[in-house]
């Protein structure tokens, strides 16, 4: 893990965000063990063989996390934003909305499996 995506995390103001945060970053190692981590753009971005993978950040109200590589995934209906390219799916988590850990980290090792 890298140091400056750990201080990140921990340095997010508000309680549900920093929450929210913490589980996706683990779900992600969970998925892709050996997957790289670096801050830039003042985010969080997850890498798979120097490729991006996805990426993770806070905004005032809502949790913003997406994955690239993502044209070729089964994504459930309404998990993810309509638009946008389709090789990239993004979801803004607000607070008190119900997260599927499990079905994110399943999305996240299916992208890196083609990378």
């Amino acid at each position: 893990m890298n140091a400056d995506v750990t201080e990140y995390i921990q340095n997010i103001d508000q309680p549900w965000q920093a929450e929210i945060a913490s589980a996706m970053h683990r779900a992600i190692h969970q998925a892709v063990p050996d997957v790289e981590e670096l801050l830039q753009y003042k985010k969080p971005h997850f890498l798979k063989g120097g490729k991006y993978l996805a990426v993770l950040g806070v905004a005032k109200s809502w949790v913003t996390f997406t994955i690239f590589n993502a044209q070729e995934l089964n994504i459930p209906d309404g998990m993810f934003e309509s638009d946008g390219p389709p090789e990239r799916k993004t979801v803004k988590v607000r607070k008190d909305q119900e997260v599927d850990y499990n079905v994110l980290g399943k999305l996240v090792e299916q992208a890196a499996s083609t990378l």
